[in-house]
Order: structure tokens, then sequence, then C-alpha cells
């Protein structure tokens, strides 16, 4: 793969605003380092070579190798939520607004399986100030799912006993595909964002939605 062409899970599209050029071949680069030898395993100069730059270049366009993690988090997170709310812009019906949504979670998290797994892997690895910004962001996510499942239950579309337990535990199911995902494996992202999407709709006791 040519430095710069877009990561190993085809992410290039997500850091297509990431500008100059030369930053996003280093954020691209970044992302399979730390997916393939860890943050802590990675150097500043194995970046700079997977991108094609010497080690120099690198800090012209960030200070450290923690900022290069802070902006595939914050990058990263902030597609998640885009897609989330795009998911469910315009859709009625609460049933089939859980299924747009849960649908369009775990997709994502199969298409860039190795920037979300680098995420959940080294989110311990950002500092204070960082980490106080993706966790806002990703109380948003969490509240985008309570918040569906909050109004099915209080129209009566589900039954649900336990909002908030449901509703991490719906999360979790979509996030976690971005850890055992594999492009050569049997499902395809949309298969596997159709059988979330179900089984979150089985937890909630919705009635089947046609197909």
């Amino acid at each position: 793969m040519a430095p710069g062409s877009g990561s190993a899970d085809g992410t290039g599209g997500m850091w297509a605003d990431v500008a100059p050029d030369a930053s996003r071949r280093l954020l691209l680069a970044a992302v399979d380092s730390f997916a393939d030898l860890g943050y802590h395993g990675t150097s500043t100069r194995q970046i700079a070579a997977a991108a094609g730059m010497s080690a120099g270049a690198l800090y012209v366009h960030y200070r450290t190798k923690a900022d290069l993690l802070f902006q595939i988090a914050l990058t990263v997170h902030e597609s998640v939520l885009a897609e989330l709310e795009g998911a469910v812009g315009g859709v009625e019906g609460h049933a089939a607004r859980v299924r747009a949504l849960m649908y369009a979670f775990a997709r994502w998290h199969a298409r860039h399986h190795r920037a979300a797994r680098v995420i959940q892997n080294e989110l311990g690895a950002l500092d204070a100030a960082h980490a106080r910004r993706i966790a806002a962001i990703r109380r948003r996510v969490r509240a985008l799912v309570r918040e569906e499942v909050r109004a099915g239950a209080q129209a009566g579309a589900f039954d649900v006993a336990d909002i908030e337990g449901t509703a991490r535990a719906m999360s979790s199911l979509a996030i976690d595909v971005c850890r055992w995902y594999r492009p050569e494996g049997p499902r395809s992202p949309e298969e596997i964002g159709a059988l979330t999407a179900h089984l979150s709709l089985r937890m909630l006791g919705a009635r089947p939605l046609p197909s």
C-alpha cells in the first residue's frame, strides 16, 4: 500500500478533511502502526517511515506521538457521532429508528475496525485534557442510543426494565465488532449491521420489522 493511500480497513474517507496531505498520511500511518504494534510499541520514527517521510518531518505537523493519538481519537469519535446522527435523520417509528441506528453503529465499527480497535485499546494513553474532550463525545454517542431506547419504552413500543443497562449492552454489541471483525471473514459490514440491529430489537422486545 502506498503511503497515505488509506489504512488497511479502508478508512481513507474518514480522514478526507485532514490537511495538508502530509498530516493525513501521518495519521493513516499511525493508525496502522498502532494497530500492529500498539501505541507504546510504536516510535515516531516508525510512523514517519511508514508515511514515507523523515522523522523530523513528523514534528512539523504533530508535536508528539500523543498528539497523533488524540487526532486519531477525535476523528474516529466525530465520525461515529456523525454516522449515527445521520442514520436516524428522517426515520419514523421507534423500532425503525433503533434498527437504523444500530445498523449504522455496527457497520461503522466493521468498516473502520482497525482505527476503532486502536482507540478502544489505547484510550488510556490520552492525557487528561485530551481524554476529557473524547469523553464528552462518547457521552453524546451513548446518549443517542439511550434516548432512542427511552423514547420507545415510554411510548410502549419496547419492553425494557433497565433503560440505561440495555442501552449500554446495545452499544457494546456494536462497538465490540471492531475487536473481532476481519475483512476475510464470512460476514460483510452490512450483514453485521443487520444482525446487530436485529439482536438489539430482540433485546428491546420490539415487534419484528419487515425487511
